[in-house]
């Protein structure tokens, strides 16, 4: 944004604007005159001439002084605004009068109190979902539902003989109850459908949501990796979220030491090459590790208050509430796409909400130029154009929801399908294997703890008596 030229109106660059009158006295005489006619007859027809040009240069003058006036009035007003505008806040107006904003506040301070490398990821995220619904949801009943259902898969993977100590083993179980239907407590478990119907939660933020999930039996790739990874930490084992543009997805480490992608809303496992695929992960997005990394703990915390703020901003609209949030997001996870795009749109909406209420036309180029005379109007702009740089800077590349409805359909083909069963049997005989020989070693080691007893000395104790 350009600084307007010099204005004819004087230098606003400053308080100081000059004299309101530019040195033009306030009073002015419009009583008029004795023609000069009148004092100097003459011919009849040259005193009617000169009478009409007379009174011609007075009505001229008259307007001149006029326009002189309307001038003075507009440069009084155009001060005005200028100072005015200079004394307003450019925050975001408050929108705390709304019902159910408190709960966002309270949860914001809930999710503030949780040691960021030591939390529980059922409590962050009921905490974000309940504000949504203005604190009225069932923590005790979200709690109770997550660990019935972790105990009875280490129940269900005790009865197959398998490695319930085994982190491999607990994500194969978890993969086998997202993608396929199970006997899991006397009852049928279907296994989790993809929610095709406003997947984004654009015009239902819940859609988005765990307990969504739960309700309904379908999400999408951000409601079934979340409650994937609440399972995980139920069941005591290790598993990660990692991104890509517009999705979501699991990763565990297999007895290889290798990562393994799962693809819930596919129910597959899935290569990186598939993800790559899509065509919106550039170069720059990889060196900065916005996507196809294992988050953290702390960065999944970030991501815990980017949701607090989505949910939010989706009910209310954008104040600085907003940006608070956000703020506390990046702390966590400052390169985070997600957080940062938010960052910018906060910083948008903010510049835009002050220019409309300056009278000037964020829209319009020309009417844009006025915002020069406001210092703090230059700087949120800078401040704007900033962020955008750091988003462009990250890698991020904007995922039309036609060209990701397209490659959702992509990993749907046979041969991926074919793909990800030959990878999980082979990761299952893997593991089976490695189960073995830790049962045959754990077997040796008894034998060799009981040969070791059988061979050591007896002693036997002696009866004196009998001496």
């Amino acid at each position: 944004m350009q600084a307007p030229t010099q204005s004819s109106l004087g230098n606003y660059s400053n308080q100081n604007y000059g004299s309101p009158m530019n040195g033009r006295s306030s009073q002015r005489n419009y009583t008029p005159s004795m023609p000069s006619t009148y004092k100097n007859p003459s011919n009849p027809v040259q005193q009617h001439n000169t009478y009409e040009a007379q009174a011609n240069s007075r009505n001229d003058a008259f307007m001149r002084e006029i326009d002189l006036d309307m001038a003075e009035v507009q440069e009084m007003q155009f001060r005005d605004w200028v100072e005015n505008g200079r004394k307003m806040s450019f925050d975001l107006p408050t929108l705390s009068g709304k019902a159910g904003t408190g709960a966002y506040y309270d949860a914001f301070n809930k999710l503030s109190t949780m040691d960021s490398e030591n939390y529980s990821l059922a409590d962050a995220n009921f905490t974000v979902e309940n504000a949504f619904y203005h604190n009225k949801q069932d923590v005790t009943k979200f709690k109770s539902t997550v660990q019935k259902t972790a105990k009875q898969l280490l129940q269900k993977m005790k009865e197959r003989k398998q490695d319930t100590e085994s982190n491999v083993s607990k994500n194969l179980m978890l993969f086998e109850y997202f993608s396929k239907d199970m006997k899991l407590g006397g009852t049928t478990h279907k296994a989790f459908e993809y929610d095709f119907k406003d997947y984004m939660g654009e015009k239902d933020y819940s859609k988005m949501f765990v307990s969504k999930l739960l309700k309904t039996g379908s999400g999408q790739c951000h409601s079934m990796p979340l409650y994937y990874l609440i399972l995980a930490e139920a069941m005591g084992t290790e598993a990660y979220l990692s991104l890509a543009p517009n999705h979501s997805y699991i990763r565990f480490v297999d007895d290889e030491g290798k990562l393994q992608n799962i693809e819930l809303t596919s129910g597959m496992f899935t290569a990186d090459n598939s993800l790559l695929e899509s065509g919106y992960i550039k170069s720059e997005a990889l060196q900065n590790k916005i996507y196809l990394e294992n988050l953290t703990k702390r960065e999944l915390l970030g991501m815990a208050y980017f949701d607090l703020a989505r949910g939010y901003e989706s009910k209310f609209g954008y104040d600085e509430f907003v940006d608070k949030v956000i703020n506390k997001a990046l702390e966590l996870y400052p390169n985070g796409i997600a957080p940062n795009m938010e960052k910018a749109n906060v910083s948008q909406t903010r510049l835009r909400s002050a220019l409309k209420r300056l009278g000037i036309n964020p829209d319009d180029k020309r009417d844009l130029q006025r915002a020069g005379y406001f210092p703090k109007a230059n700087e949120l702009l800078k401040q704007l154009n900033e962020q955008f740089d750091k988003v462009d800077q990250l890698g991020y590349a904007e995922m039309p929801s036609y060209a990701y409805e397209s490659w959702l359909a992509s990993l749907k083909t046979e041969k991926n399908k074919q793909e990800s069963e030959a990878l999980a049997q082979k990761i299952y005989l893997y593991q089976l294997q490695k189960q073995k020989d830790k049962q045959q070693l754990e077997a040796v080691r008894k034998s060799q703890e009981k040969k070791k007893q059988e061979q050591q000395p007896k002693y036997f104790p002696i009866d004196p008596n009998k001496l």
